[in-house]
């Protein structure tokens, strides 16, 4: 039998597998949420499309040492470049954009979300209402440091669940394609202090 305190390390290592191949996309309190942007981000990987597209290095005649053509920009942060490219240019392999962040605010030491947080999870609900409805979301709560590992466990995991409860009941999203899951203090913002509240986040990624 796998006693408790071991459970957080394993979920941990697991979660943190995901998210080491992906960018988060961090919303601030008060940013305006795009749905079409929602739906880009928590897509599968399979329906992704590369963000940008650069050209290979090539080796001239009268050259002597291979010369790197700059990167084509995109045109967006979540969209690939359209301009026509020639045979020998090739997608750069790198992290997109698969997960985002929006900073939730409950009731002090609670998991009742304020009406405050309530745009931006309306905005996300319609995003995730526009992708298949085979696609699943995984739905994290997260924490900053204060306060001891068992206590931002389980935090995390009532006000993770509180958001699945919020979509369920005000937007009608299937329940089974939701998974709640409470990640406390162990996965900080990178860069951040861990004892940062933009830490106090709940992160979302499709699965």
């Amino acid at each position: 039998m796998v006693r408790r305190h071991l459970l957080a390390p394993l979920l941990l290592a697991l979660v943190a597998g995901a998210a080491m191949a992906q960018d988060v996309r961090s919303y601030r309190a008060g940013d305006a949420v795009d749905p079409s942007d929602v739906a880009a981000i928590l897509a599968s990987p399979e329906n992704a499309t590369p963000a940008m597209k650069m050209r290979s290095i090539r080796l001239l005649d009268d050259a002597p040492s291979a010369q790197a053509v700059q990167p084509q920009p995109a045109q967006s942060q979540y969209a690939a470049a359209t301009t026509d490219t020639s045979p020998s240019e090739k997608p750069v392999a790198r992290p997109r954009v698969s997960a985002l962040s929006l900073p939730v605010q409950f009731a002090f030491d609670s998991a009742n979300i304020l009406p405050s947080a309530r745009p931006q999870l309306d905005a996300l609900a319609e995003g995730i209402r526009m992708l298949p409805a085979i696609q699943n979301v995984v739905i994290e709560g997260h924490t900053d440091a204060t306060g001891s590992d068992i206590y931002n466990e389980q935090l995390s995991q009532r006000r993770a669940y509180a958001v699945k409860r919020y979509l369920v009941a005000m937007h009608s999203i299937e329940p089974t394609r939701l998974r709640a899951v409470g990640l406390g203090k162990f996965l900080p913002l990178p860069g951040r202090d861990p004892h940062a509240s933009e830490n106090r986040r709940v992160q979302f990624r499709g699965e």
